[in-house]
């Protein structure tokens, strides 16, 4: 039996069908930098799989066009640091981290600004706090949110119920401000931004 088989999708392109032994169902899922990948369940056909994707194209196409921006936006802030003016960055963020600090009664060690690749900001045990200086390219509300989701930890060590209490307390909705900043992932081709849709 064929584990895998590239198929041209008319208005789709190349569609990638894999055997999978954990599928139940159909299932088509649309990734940055990957492309559209279906998962074929065991005792049904890759002719069966092909036909149910050509009757999704539209949901498809929607997708693709999503995936295209995405990936846009995530080369541009991937590639931001061409464009930063280091001094600059270091000197806008530590500003808002001392006055945002301040102003909600949070203290923390020492303050790290760096050209980080896969995160915006960490907060270590020592409550020495890292900050990626391509924070910079982001909207302010966003920077804020990062440098007051780095304060929190600094009393808040986990993501627990307690950590998002304190973090609304001071964001408003700090898991919608994490939807947000996903689509300006650091990192290329996160599987945050992969939709998916089965049988």
């Amino acid at each position: 039996m064929v584990d895998s088989n590239t198929v041209e999708i008319d208005g789709v392109g190349p569609v990638l069908f894999k055997r999978s032994r954990r599928a139940k169902h159909v299932n088509i899922s649309v990734k940055p930098f990957k492309g559209v990948h279906v998962a074929v369940p065991d005792g049904l056909s890759f002719k069966k799989a092909e036909e149910f994707v050509n009757a999704k194209t539209d949901w498809i196409q929607r997708h693709l066009y999503r995936m295209k921006q995405y990936e846009e936006e995530n080369k541009i802030i991937s590639d931001a640091s061409v464009d930063i003016d280091r001094t600059r960055a270091k000197r806008k963020l530590i500003r808002k981290l001392k006055y945002l600090a301040g102003k909600h009664g949070l203290t923390y060690n020492r303050v790290f600004i760096r050209n980080q690749k896969t995160r915006w900001g960490s907060c270590s045990h020592k409550n020495n706090i890292s900050l990626n200086m391509k924070l910079v390219k982001l909207p302010d509300e966003l920077i804020d949110y990062v440098i007051l989701h780095e304060l929190v930890h600094t009393r808040v060590k986990d993501h627990s119920n307690g950590f998002w209490t304190e973090l609304n307390r001071l964001v408003g909705n700090g898991k919608g401000m994490a939807l947000r900043l996903r689509e300006y992932e650091v990192g290329r081709g996160s599987g945050d931004c992969t939709r998916r849709y089965g049988t």
